[in-house]
C-alpha cells in the first residue's frame, strides 16, 4: 500500500475516529487515502488554525481522544503553530499532519515548501519531515507514543508529496501501538508527603489540569474526602472536585479567582499541589504565595519540579498514579486513627465561601457582564461544557460560573489566542454531540475566527455561545489604565448598514445569519434567560451554533489584581445581602 494509506490505517488502530483539516495539493494523497480506508470521520475547517483548535477541543472532551488536524504544505503547517503553542502549554496531545513538496526540492525554494518541522519544533514533543516512505508507520507509532507518553503535547509529522505516493509493504493487522510510559510515586515518596500534611494545621489540595489529563478526578475527590483536606482547584482543574463541594475551596489567583478562594489560601500553611505548574497569574508574586507555608509538588514532568521555586518536596510522578497511592495510605491511616480531624479547619473554608462574594445582580442597560454570568448560571445546568480563551469575559466567567465536573470547563489556559474558542467549541461538540456545550466570547475573541460558525453550520454542530459585546478591547484597556491611556483598544464605530446598533459596530447578528447560524440580540437584563432558553431550543432544532449577542456597558473593570493574591482590586461594590448574588454557591451571610 502507499505510504499515506499506511498512516490512514495506523491512525484507526491508534484509536483516532476523527479529523479536522483543509485539503491542498501537497496532501492530496492522504487525504485519497483516508477516502478509501473509511472510518475516520473529517470535518472541513474554513481555517487551518482553526483545525487545529477544533482538533485540541476534541482531544480535551474526552479521557483517550487525540484529535488530528491536516493540513498542507507551506502556509497550512504555519497556521497550525499557533494551534501547536496552545497545545503544548496546555499539556495537550493533538497530531498535525501536513504536505509537503517533493523531498527533490526541499532547499530549491518550491512552491509552498518551508522547514515546518524546524518551525514547528518550540511547540511540539516531536516534528519531523519524513524523507524515507518506509519510515512513515514507524514515525506514526512514535508519534503517538509520544503524545501518550510523559507529560503529554503535539507532534507534527510533516509528508512530502513523493512519500506519501510511494508504496511500501506494511501490514496494518499486525500494526501495535506502543507501550506508553508515565513515572510513578512510590509508596515511600506518597508515605513522607502525608507525614507533612498530617503535620500541619490548615492544608489545602491544589488540584491542576493534570489530574483531568490522568482521568484521576474520582481519585482526588476520595482523597480528599479521606482526610477532609479542601481542594483549591487551578483554573485548568476547574471541575475535578464539584464547585458546589463541601471541600471546593474556590479558585485562587490574581484573576480566575474568587474572593474566598485567595482568602483561604491565605489562611493555610501547607499545600499539596498535584498535575499543576504554579502558573504565574496563580501564583501572582511568589513572596505572598510562598510565606508561611510548606509545598508538596507532584507532576508527571520532572523538570517542572522546582522551576517556578522550589518545593518542600518534589514528586515526579502521574497524577494518577500518585493518587492511587495517596488514597491507599489515606485508608489506612484513617483505619489506625492517624488522620488529624480536619472538620474545623474545612467548615471555615465555607464560612469564607458565605461571606466574602461578588456581586452579580444588576439591573442596568446596556448590561453589567455579572448579569450575564448570573442568568448563564440559571439557564445552564451542572451538565454544561464551557469553553472559552482569554479576555474580561474568560476572567469573570471564571469568578461567576459554575462547574461541577471534569472536562466541563474547557479553556485554553497558558497560550490564551484570541478566536480559539469557536474552533475549539465545535472540536468539543464533535467529541460529545449530545451535550451542551456553551461557549464564551468577548466581542474580539468571536471576531478572529468567526468564519469557522460556517463549519458548524455545514456539518450541523450545534452549541451555544454566548458573545458579550463592549465593543472594546476590554482586558487590554484595563491593562492600559497603569498606563494612563486608552489607545488602539476601541472597536467602535458607526455602521452604516445596521444604524440601530449606535457605536457598537460589527453586526453579529447579521454576520452569524449569513454564516448559516442562528442568532439572538439582548439589551435588557430580563432578556437574557428567555434568550438563553431559545437557544437551546434553536440549537436542538436546526442543528446549528447559536449565538446570544449581550450587548454590554462600555467600560467594566473586573476585578482583578496586578502584583499578588492578596490585594486584589474589586472596582465594583461587593456583594452585602443576598439579592446581590442569587446564584450564589452557598447563600450570602453577613457578619
Amino acid at each position: 500500500m502507499t505510504a499515506a494509506r499506511a498512516a490512514v490505517e495506523i491512525l484507526k488502530r491508534e484509536g483516532v475516529s476523527n479529523a479536522f483539516g483543509v485539503p491542498g495539493a501537497a496532501i492530496n494523497p492522504f487525504y485519497a487515502a483516508l477516502k478509501a480506508s473509511g472510518g475516520v470521520h473529517h470535518t472541513l475547517a474554513r481555517h487551518v488554525e482553526g483545525a487545529s483548535h477544533m482538533a485540541e477541543g476534541y482531544t480535551r472532551a474526552r479521557p483517550g481522544n487525540i484529535g488530528v488536524c491536516i493540513g498542507t504544505s507551506g502556509p497550512a503547517g504555519t497556521d497550525m503553530i499557533t494551534g501547536l503553542y496552545s497545545a503544548i502549554a496546555d499539556s495537550i496531545p493533538i497530531l498535525c499532519i501536513t504536505g509537503q513538496a517533493p523531498t527533490a526540492v526541499l532547499h530549491k525554494e518550491d512552491f509552498q515548501a518551508v522547514d515546518i518541522a524546524s518551525i514547528a519544533k518550540p511547540v511540539t514533543k516531536a516534528a519531523t519531515t519524513v524523507l524515507e516512505a518506509a519510515q512513515v508507520p514507524g514515525v506514526f507509532q512514535q508519534a503517538f507514543h509520544l503524545m501518550r507518553t510523559g507529560r503529554p503535547g503535539p507532534v507534527l509529522i510533516d509528508l512530502p508529496i513523493d512519500v506519501q505516493l510511494t508504496e511500501i509493504e506494511f501490514d496494518p493487522d499486525l500494526y501495535e501501538p506502543l507501550p506508553v510510559h508515565k513515572p510513578a510515586a512510590s509508596r515511600k515518596q506518597i508515605e513522607r508527603a502525608l507525614e507533612m500534611l498530617n503535620a500541619s494545621e490548615r492544608p489545602l489540595l491544589v488540584a491542576g489540569g493534570g489530574i483531568i489529563n490522568a482521568d484521576a478526578s474520582e481519585l482526588l475527590v476520595e482523597f480528599a474526602e479521606l482526610t477532609g483536606v479542601p481542594v483549591v482547584p487551578t483554573l485548568m482543574g476547574w471541575g475535578i472536585l464539584a464547585d458546589d463541594h463541601e471541600l471546593n475551596a474556590g479558585m485562587v489567583g490574581l484573576q480566575t479567582s474568587h474572593r474566598y478562594g485567595n482568602a483561604n489560601f491565605l489562611e493555610s500553611d501547607f499545600v499539596l499541589g498535584i498535575g499543576n505548574r504554579w502558573a504565574n497569574r496563580h501564583t501572582g508574586k511568589l513572596d505572598v504565595y510562598t510565606r508561611g507555608r510548606k509545598f508538596v509538588h507532584i507532576d508527571i514532568e520532572p523538570t517542572q519540579l522546582g522551576k517556578i521555586f522550589a518545593p518542600d518536596l518534589g514528586i515526579a510522578s502521574d497524577a494518577k498514579a500518585a493518587l492511587e497511592l495517596f488514597v491507599e495510605v489515606a485508608r489506612e491511616l484513617k483505619a489506625a486513627g492517624e488522620l488529624k480531624d480536619r472538620s474545623r479547619w474545612a467548615a471555615s473554608t465555607q464560612e469564607r465561601r458565605a461571606t466574602l462574594q461578588r456581586r452579580t445582580h444588576f439591573d442596568n442597560v446596556p448590561l453589567k457582564p455579572q448579569r450575564v454570568y448570573e442568568e448563564m448560571n440559571r439557564a445552564f445546568g451542572p451538565e454544561t461544557r464551557y469553553v472559552t480563551t482569554i479576555g474580561l469575559s474568560q476572567i469573570a466567567g471564571a469568578q461567576m460560573l459554575h462547574v461541577y465536573r471534569p472536562r466541563h470547563w474547557i479553556n485554553c489556559g497558558q497560550a490564551g489566542p484570541l478566536g480559539w474558542t469557536i474552533p475549539a467549541a465545535l472540536g468539543v461538540a464533535t467529541a460529545d454531540p449530545e451535550c451542551s456545550v456553551v461557549a464564551l466570547s468577548g466581542d474580539y475573541d468571536f471576531q478572529f475566527m468567526l468564519e469557522e460558525l460556517a463549519v458548524g453550520a455545514q456539518h450541523n454542530i450545534p452549541y451555544v455561545h454566548v458573545l458579550v459585546n463592549n465593543s472594546y478591547l476590554g482586558l487590554i484597556r484595563q491593562a492600559q489604565r497603569n498606563f494612563d491611556i486608552d489607545f488602539q483598544v476601541n472597536l467602535e464605530f458607526e455602521n452604516i448598514n445596521s444604524p440601530e446598533l449606535g457605536a457598537y459596530g460589527v453586526d453579529h447578528v447579521k454576520v452569524v445569519e449569513g454564516l448559516g447560524c442562528k442568532a439572538i440580540r439582548v439589551t435588557e437584563p430580563d432578556q437574557l434567560l428567555p434568550a438563553f432558553e431559545e437557544a437551546k431550543k434553536l440549537a436542538a432544532e436546526f442543528r446549528v451554533p447559536v449565538v446570544v449577542e449581550a450587548i454590554l456597558e462600555r467600560i467594566t473593570n473586573i476585578s482583578m489584581s496586578g502584583t499578588d493574591i492578596a490585594s486584589v482590586n474589586e472596582f465594583e461594590d461587593v456583594a452585602s445581602e443576598p439579592g446581590h448574588a442569587p446564584t450564589a454557591i452557598r447563600p450570602l451571610t453577613t457578619a
